[in-house]
């Protein structure tokens, strides 16, 4: 098998995965418990917040876990807008489900919103978000780097308008958090959210920074736990490894960041070279290092899909939490507008070999070729 859909979902890290195994047996106790085994496991959770907060460049005290990056977005969204009662949320089409999903549950509610353009690269233009900010607008969700293309938006940016105009900035950094340097001074996010299982930790568990003096409201009622904004008892052994990869992942990021990209580039550089008629979903240089989208026209990309499934090549039409058909990315940036092509996404992680590049590079023109009558 080679796979290259990380931005779907990675392998765990094998010392990510040897932290948390203690609390699925020894130290298994309830954090919330007041018993000393409880108190150990409380602990524990403690310490992961301590270095998922060094990692982002925060204090401990504003990392809040979830059990998902969609539950931080919801989380971020929903709890920010109970507070407000009224308002306008600026967001753009390219944004994950999770964040779409929680601003258009918001409207009829007494909310609108308002999506900002993306151009055909997917960025976002801060002047043209700026245009858009209205007396009434509380809330502006950008997301850090697209999923589906890797695009980085311009965050620094977005985030100085916001916090210039007293309005709470949310960045949706799940695809960007253990592939580049995410900072959230440097960003100014109010709110940021991450998911473990996109660098290398487990499913099932992931984090919301909420800037010290932003107040949210609970989504989820129950026992108080993380400061009454997310109910359940806290899932410790993702949490410990939630942070141990995360902190992995920090501490090799400048040698993965330009091992990635390098073979990243170098597939980009066979498909284009060897096939015509393709073309880059995505800003040339302003994306994840480890991100290939490519439109490849005069096949049919489901078609395309099976084949290299079948050769064993793991890649993506898309974001995985996409029901199929058109891409709600693509078609915001346009690309619907040119020539048919199927999209097809390769993301690389750190475990991708050379030889597994070649070999997909490979599959890929051989399929595209066969599907295309033989024609390059």
């Amino acid at each position: 098998m080679i796979y290259l859909d990380h931005n779907a979902t990675t392998p765990m890290n094998p010392e990510a995965l040897a932290a948390m195994l203690p609390y699925f047996g020894r130290d298994f106790a309830n954090p919330s418990s007041s018993h000393s085994e409880g108190r150990k496991a409380a602990a524990a959770v403690e310490k992961a917040r301590a270095t998922v907060a060094a990692c982002l460049g925060s204090g401990p005290d504003e990392i809040v876990f979830t059990s998902s990056g969609s539950e931080a977005n919801n989380l971020a969204i929903k709890g920010a807008a109970a507070l407000r009662g009224c308002g306008n949320i600026i967001t753009a089409g390219v944004e994950h489900p999770s964040v779409l999903g929680a601003c258009d549950s918001l409207l009829g509610a007494g909310f609108t919103l308002t999506r900002v353009q993306v151009d055909r690269a997917g960025l976002v233009d801060p002047s043209d978000l700026a245009d858009l900010l209205r007396p009434e607008t509380f809330l502006v969700s950008i997301m850090y780097a697209n999923n589906e293309t890797g695009t980085i938006m311009p965050v620094a940016e977005i985030g100085r308008i916001c916090r210039a105009k007293g309005v709470l900035f949310h960045t949706d950094a799940v695809q960007a958090a253990g592939k580049i340097p995410v900072e959230t001074a440097e960003c100014k996010a109010d709110l940021l959210s991450i998911s473990a299982h996109k660098f290398n930790g487990p499913k099932g568990v992931g984090a919301l920074f909420v800037r010290r003096g932003v107040r949210l409201a609970p989504i989820v009622h129950g026992g108080g736990q993380e400061k009454g904004l997310v109910a359940g008892t806290s899932d410790t052994a993702g949490i410990v490894a939630m942070a141990k990869a995360l902190a992995l992942r920090a501490a090799g990021m400048s040698e993965i960041f330009d091992r990635t990209k390098k073979l990243r580039d170098r597939l980009e550089e066979i498909l284009f070279s060897s096939l015509d008629r393709l073309r880059l979903n995505g800003h040339p240089d302003l994306r994840l290092p480890n991100t290939l989208n490519v439109g490849i026209e005069g096949v049919d990309g489901g078609r395309l899909l099976e084949a290299l499934d079948s050769r064993g090549v793991m890649v993506s039409g898309g974001a995985a939490c996409h029901s199929g058909g058109r891409s709600p990315v693509l078609e915001a940036m346009g690309v619907y507008d040119e020539a048919p092509a199927a999209a097809i996404r390769f993301s690389l992680g750190p475990e991708t070999a050379q030889e597994e590049v070649d070999s997909a590079a490979a599959a890929v023109v051989e399929e595209v070729r066969r599907l295309r009558g033989g024609k390059q």
